[in-house]
């Protein structure tokens, strides 16, 4: 019986895509296929199945910011991962701030303590989803002491224990 990739690959950093229709709506979205592309330039990547709504919005709007959730708004996170933002205000929904980026379209989510706004460099199909690049252009960083949203698969989550350091 075949193992799903992210029961295999884990913990994976939880966050939250924001988006927008070309009318200006916005859309946020929970993710874990997530990760740091480059330094300097700061780029991102993440990984999203077509048929997400996400998905259209960046076709319409090529421009996300990614938003990372403390792991007390897990409720909030799992929410969002949950219902499509065709159907419902995810913002209004998980009682989320949005709140106006400075170089993109998106808003950004309040509650969150790191929030990157990106342009969409690069957009390729592989497998069933789409890699998605974005070149970051503003960067808000309330804090970087928090405890992060680590995805194992599904319905579970995992805390992040204690720091050890490599020798």
């Amino acid at each position: 019986m075949p193992v799903r990739i992210s029961q295999l690959l884990y913990p994976r950093l939880t966050v939250l895509i924001t988006t927008c229709d070309a009318r200006g709506r916005p859309n946020v979205a929970t993710f874990s296929f997530v990760m740091p592309v480059s330094f300097e330039p700061k780029y991102v990547a993440f990984s999203v199945a077509p048929d997400r709504h996400t998905f259209s919005n960046l076709r319409e709007v090529p421009e996300f910011v990614v938003n990372v959730p403390t792991f007390d708004m897990l409720a909030r996170v799992w929410l969002c991962g949950r219902r499509s933002g065709r159907d419902v205000d995810k913002f209004k929904l998980a009682g989320l701030t949005p709140v106006p980026s400075v170089r993109v379209r998106p808003p950004r989510v309040g509650e969150c303590p790191v929030q990157l706004e990106c342009v969409v460099e690069l957009a390729r199909e592989f497998g069933d989803h789409w890699l998605v690049v974005g070149r970051v252009v503003e960067e808000h960083v309330e804090r970087v002491d928090f405890e992060p949203l680590l995805h194992h698969t599904s319905r579970r989550f995992i805390r992040p224990g204690a720091a050890v350091e490599a020798e």
